[in-house]
């Protein structure tokens, strides 16, 4: 061979190798394509970022061709026969054996997979669904891996009035399993809404969760999550961890023992992967009281480890008490889980009009990963909302409406209504910078504000944990005044406040409170309650 045909040979070779790496890394939207979200060049003191943008939902008529399937029908083969705009049909009653898994198809059109009953008797579009609806829905039944699962990059299938479960007695770990083995963007499916739907584990073995929300552009509406439960195990209505988002949960009653809805819990298979643009509105997140003389693993009720522009309101949570955790009902600790995903974060939260009752403990949030290194926790804001019956005398615990770990940044928590047993604002490790805690209502209970050996020092422990810190407008009954900044107040009981009728639990205020209008803000001091969860009127409803 002459040495000019061997260099030849040896170009062809490394572009070969060169194309191939290309094709491998580079040529669709890969692992690399995402920024860092490390980067974050907002400045200190910016209020959080709302969603940037909303889940596409499907439209409200389809007019494709309809496939009417029976007992001893072949869903999988309707699937993969079914063209974007198709329906899928299934009679009530009928019991499908998956796993079914969603393919790829060409066209931006929905396939909608839905129960055959009436339209006139079934919920409409809005109504949340519970089990006495199951009897007009078709069954997709699993006896080991998952019910429902997607190809790389499925997209645009609906799926209403669906009931999915396990076979009798079996666990399963995944009921619907979003997202198998997404390595790229492109690999994740998207365009996926679960409309009307009744998932559930055994409700005698439990399992270990409803859907793995490894996705785009996903919707779960309208729906009821039950019995996702373990002995030893994390359990979840609603998690994901290698989605990107944007994502809707919307008026679903969600029930699990370990996080009832949870982002993050496992490093991302995608570099640099945030989920973000979450909106969580209306929704009922509960652990029922059975549970308390069982052997389940209970955590709490929503969790952010990895996740970024959230708004979570108007939804109504209650019940967690300390098991497998303190029992804090709501928890923003970013989490690099094993150690692989160092952008992990919690950064942009907007939780507001929401109602949390009957809990060890409100709120916990941490500034950074203790276990592994992660990035800051910055922008979170906690406005108008209820946290009542926050009690280590009902629930077992702490008693605490807060607390703050290892220094966050400009966290906000302004006009909010708390009745905690122990202690409003508690707080350990590096200061939180940034820190404004106004227009709120709460006890000072046993410490008010305290930490680690500054307990029954308020403004010892604000001056270490939170320097500079914005303390105004609020009403912390029963507080030795003195011990707290000027510019606040000191009713001596709860009577002292004002409640038009406090052993009902309407926390609106009188027109002759003294702290009506009384904000910082002209606002009432304590939670709107005009906003739509926090009225009495809503949480009957709920």
């Amino acid at each position: 061979m002459s040495r000019r045909l061997l260099n030849v040979c040896i170009l062809v070779v490394f572009l070969f190798i060169g194309f191939g790496l290309w094709a491998c890394y580079g040529g669709t939207a890969t692992v690399a394509d995402l920024p860092n979200p490390a980067d974050d060049d907002r400045p200190p003191g910016s209020p959080p970022e709302l969603p940037r943008v909303e889940v596409e939902l499907p439209p409200a008529q389809v007019t494709g061709n309809v496939r009417v399937i029976t007992n001893g029908d072949d869903l999988q083969s309707a699937i993969n026969a079914a063209k974007p705009g198709d329906v899928i049909a299934l009679q009530p009653g009928i019991i499908v054996h998956g796993a079914v898994t969603l393919p790829a198809k060409n066209g931006s059109g929905w396939i909608t997979i839905k129960s055959n009953a009436p339209d006139a008797t079934f919920p409409p579009s809005g109504t949340r669904v519970s089990p006495s609806d199951a009897r007009l829905m078709p069954v997709i039944e699993s006896d080991d891996n998952a019910a429902i699962q997607t190809d790389r990059g499925a997209h645009h299938y609906h799926f209403v009035g669906i009931e999915i479960r396990p076979k009798a007695g079996v666990y399963i770990k995944n009921l619907v399993m979003l997202g198998i083995g997404a390595s790229t963007v492109d690999d994740l499916p998207h365009h996926i809404v679960f409309d009307r739907c009744y998932v559930h584990g055994d409700p005698q073995v439990g399992g270990r969760r409803g859907i793995a929300l490894n996705a785009r552009d996903t919707a779960i509406v309208d729906s009821y999550f039950s019995d996702f439960k373990d002995d030893g195990e994390d359990t979840q209505a609603i998690c994901g961890w290698n989605g990107l988002g944007p994502f809707a949960i919307l008026n679903n009653y969600l029930e699990a023992a370990g996080e009832n809805i949870m982002f993050g819990g496992g490093d991302p298979d995608i570099l640099n992967l945030v989920p973000s643009d979450i909106v969580i509105r209306d929704n009922h997140l509960a652990k029922p009281l059975a549970w308390r003389k069982s052997p389940w693993t209970v955590k709490n009720l929503f969790e952010l480890k990895n996740a970024r522009r959230v708004l979570v309101e108007n939804n109504l949570l209650e019940y967690n008490w300390p098991q497998a955790q303190n029992g804090y009902a709501i928890v923003f600790t970013p989490r690099n889980q094993d150690g692989d995903s160092p952008w992990s974060m919690v950064r942009d939260v907007t939780f507001r009009r929401n109602v949390i009752r009957h809990v060890s403990s409100g709120l916990n949030i941490m500034g950074t990963d203790d276990n592994h290194p992660s990035q800051q926790t910055k922008r979170i804001l906690i406005q108008d909302n209820v946290f009542d019956d926050v009690s280590s005398e009902n629930w077992g615990g702490i008693g605490n409406f807060m607390q703050m770990l290892h220094g966050a940044a400009d966290v906000t928590v302004d006009h909010n209504t708390a009745f905690e047993t122990y202690a409003a604002l508690v707080a350990s490790g590096e200061p939180n910078v940034g820190f404004t805690f106004t227009n709120n209502i709460v006890p000072n209970a046993v410490y008010g504000v305290g930490g680690d050996a500054h307990y029954g020092d308020p403004p010892s422990a604000l001056s270490t944990y939170f320097p500079g810190v914005v303390f105004k407008g609020n009403a912390i009954q029963g507080a030795y005044g003195p011990d707290y900044p000027s510019g606040n107040f000191f009713p001596a009981t709860i009577n002292d406040i004002g409640f038009e009728n406090y052993a009902a639990g309407d926390y609106n205020l009188l027109p002759t409170s003294p702290y009506k209008h009384a904000g910082t803000d002209g606002k009432d001091v304590g939670a709107n309650l005009d906003s739509v969860a926090a009225s009495p009127r809503r949480r009957a409803a709920h």
